[in-house]
């Protein structure tokens, strides 16, 4: 059974810096698409980053392009989120999530940033002060 546990959420006041983590356990990571999502308050879920487990393929939200990173470390089964220079804007409960298994891809945008999730974590909350 495949289960996903985030962690490292807070408070921080913007412009500085968070790490997330989601530790994965009885997934596979072959060739598969994890993802980071966003919701605020009053907001819909939205997709924050992707990263395609097969190889170096990543896309992120404009939102967030050049601030946070997305990555993942098999060795550990955990997939990080990096995120810098918060901004207000970024405050949410941050989920992390994973689908079933993808055809192989050797290239390109691998994994299409909101593409379907199979497993969601229950979420951490990262607030961000002004």
């Amino acid at each position: 059974q495949v289960e996903l546990v985030e962690s490292g959420g807070g408070s921080v006041q913007a412009g500085g810096s968070l790490r997330l983590s989601c530790s994965a356990s009885g997934y596979s990571y072959s060739s598969n698409c994890m993802s980071w999502f966003r919701q605020g308050t009053g907001k819909e879920r939205e997709a924050v980053a992707v990263i395609y487990t097969g190889g170096d393929s990543v896309d992120y939200a404009d939102s967030v392009k050049g601030r946070f990173t997305i990555s993942l470390d098999k060795a550990d089964n955990t997939m990080y989120l990096q995120m810098n220079s918060l901004k207000f804007d970024d405050t949410a409960v941050y989920y992390c999530a994973a689908s079933r298994p993808v055809p192989h891809c050797s290239g390109g945008y691998c994994c299409p940033l909101g593409y379907g999730m199979a497993y969601w974590g229950k979420g951490t909350l990262v607030t961000v002060s002004a």
